[in-house]
């Protein structure tokens, strides 16, 4: 075979395993997108359940032109796997050179997930990195949507005082002020927690280094959002002064910077929260580490700090059909013309391959991994 043929060779069976990750409901698949699939000759293989925590049931896959299979290792032996979070110890063991896997990975912040995939040789691409030419972010764009308005929620839950909180309603009273709730990163997921909170009729302050970014919000809230550029002082007055501070800063692909110091948590109120939606790239709170939704809060220097690192499981109904709804397209495309042709025809979804044969192919993730960024597309033809 030639090197362009290997490059563009269709994968023909899909496999869509339930997810293992602690209270993870959503699937990678809807059935309408077996329908899709079905439609282009490609046979989908669901395990079975797989779609019972987002209310889709077996049945639904079956008359969609599925075929469910009754165990993991079923699901993971087809030429293409398609989850939602990034495979677990316990699945590292389904790994192989010649697989195709797509899912979220954020291997910046699970280093042992990179490992695996090197070792194995898997071909893994990430939804998180897949990047078009204007910068966007078309598969994280939907799931940062849903963690960022489910990020109040959560706030307002833990301020409540029998969960441990300071006591504050997130909007306040007639004659008492509301909440304060500081926002770091106006990208995807920090617009979409402002706009909830402010919904929600709480005081807002959303900081950015972007000032043309904080001039749309601004043009959008019209003065209910409080928009500040970002830098330490200004956020150290605020992050004090804070009932909740909600975390959404991002750099796609590598690890979240922290942006409140330890020092910072400490000067917070007795009670007050913190939400970090940036957790599974890290964190950009100094004092936060990944929780589960079985153990979501923990409490350091007075401040319940909440970071669990798959937020939109908790919904997992929406959640699964507003991924799907992005990621099929380009699940599609890698299927029908195999990731090296499918990242010849659109540059986004090379920027989408993290690792191939055992090296990383990403730059962001590289750096951030303390490694070299190899080309994808001439691994793939290799």
């Amino acid at each position: 075979m030639s090197e362009s043929n290997k490059a563009t060779t269709a994968l023909r069976t899909v496999g869509v395993p339930r997810e293992v990750k602690t209270a993870e409901h959503r699937v990678a698949m809807t059935p309408d997108g077996v329908r899709e699939f079905e439609r282009h000759g490609i046979e989908v293989f669901v395990e079975t359940h797989a779609g019972e925590g987002a209310s889709i049931a077996d049945a639904d896959y079956v008359a969609a032109g599925a075929t469910i299979v009754p165990t993991a290792a079923d699901a993971w032996s087809q030429q293409m796997v398609v989850k939602v979070k990034e495979p677990k110890a316990e699945e590292f063991g389904f790994l192989r050179a010649d697989l195709t896997l797509f899912t979220y990975l954020h291997l910046a912040a699970y280093p042992e997930v990179a490992r695996a995939l090197l070792t194995a040789g898997t071909t893994g691409i990430a939804y998180e990195t897949v990047q078009t030419d204007n910068g966007a972010l078309p598969l994280l764009a939907p799931m940062s949507e849903v963690a960022g308005r489910l990020a109040p929620q959560m706030g307002a839950h833990y301020l409540e005082r029998h969960n441990g909180g300071r006591g504050v309603l997130m909007g306040g009273a007639p004659g008492v002020r509301p909440a304060k709730v500081v926002v770091l990163g106006a990208g995807n997921v920090g617009w979409n927690a402002a706009w909830i909170a402010a919904g929600m009729e709480a005081e807002v302050v959303l900081f950015d280094k972007n000032i043309d970014r904080l001039r749309w919000v601004d043009q959008i809230q019209k003065g209910r959002v409080v928009t500040l550029a970002s830098n330490r002082g200004a956020i150290e007055r605020n992050v004090a002064d804070a009932d909740l501070v909600i975390g959404a800063v991002l750099v796609a692909g590598g690890r979240a910077p922290v942006v409140v110091s330890d020092a910072m948590v400490r000067t917070m109120k007795p009670g007050a929260v913190i939400v970090d939606v940036a957790i599974d790239q890290g964190g950009c709170i100094e004092t936060i580490h990944e929780t589960t939704h079985n153990d979501p809060v923990y409490e350091l220097h007075g401040v319940i700090h909440y970071g669990v690192g798959n937020m939109p499981g908790a919904v997992p109904h929406t959640s699964t059909y507003a991924l799907t709804n992005a990621t099929l397209p380009y699940q599609l495309e890698v299927a029908l013309y195999g990731a090296g042709g499918a990242a010849q025809r659109d540059a986004s979804l090379a920027c989408g391959i993290n690792t191939v044969g055992g090296q990383i192919t990403n730059a962001p993730v590289a750096e951030a991994l303390g490694a070299t960024a190899a080309d994808p597309i001439s691994l793939l033809r290799g």
